[in-house]
């Protein structure tokens, strides 16, 4: 049987990258689709190999949010917390030391990047930013966004009427 006729349309006779696994060629795909959908947007793009994004757990209770971020080899001083019209925006700088020019050492293997760790979160209620805190421990950091006390509870209740 011809290989050729099982490659789907438009690969051509060999993939672009033999070395590459099928699902690295997906994700390299679906990042470039997302990236032009979003191009315009003022946002960092899946692109840019200087933007990581961190890993993260938002849980929203009754007294408000908690944020749990990831945010390994960064120092506490390089973490910066903005509320700004009810988004909250997380950023940091992370710099891995190693210098290329030195004749004495030669890496084989450099996987650790540097770049600016960044993620917006739209805030579901309003918070009440005075009372804002946020916590850092070992590569871990924790936000509590509390609920602003002047919202007015954003749950009603509708009635559903039989149809005449």
């Amino acid at each position: 049987m011809d290989k050729k006729s099982l490659m789907p349309f438009g690969r051509g006779s060999a993939p672009s990258r033999p070395h590459d696994e099928p699902f690295t060629s997906l994700r390299r795909e679906m990042d470039q689709l997302f990236d032009s959908f979003t191009r315009g947007w003022g946002l960092p793009t899946l692109a840019d190999e200087n933007v990581l994004s961190p890993r993260v757990d938002v849980v929203e209770t009754d007294a408000g949010l908690e944020l749990t971020a990831e945010l390994p080899g960064i120092d506490s001083k390089e973490i910066e917390l903005d509320i700004e019209d009810d988004i909250l925006t997380l950023r940091a700088e992370h710099k891995v030391d190693h210098e290329e020019k030195d004749d004495k050492r030669r890496y084989h293997l450099v996987e650790r990047r540097s770049g600016t760790y960044m993620r917006r979160f739209a805030l579901p209620f309003a918070p009440d930013r005075d009372k804002v805190t946020a916590e850092f421990d070992k590569g871990v950091l924790k936000v509590m966004v509390p609920r602003s006390p002047d919202q007015p509870k954003t749950s009603k209740r509708i009635e559903i009427k039989p149809a005449a």
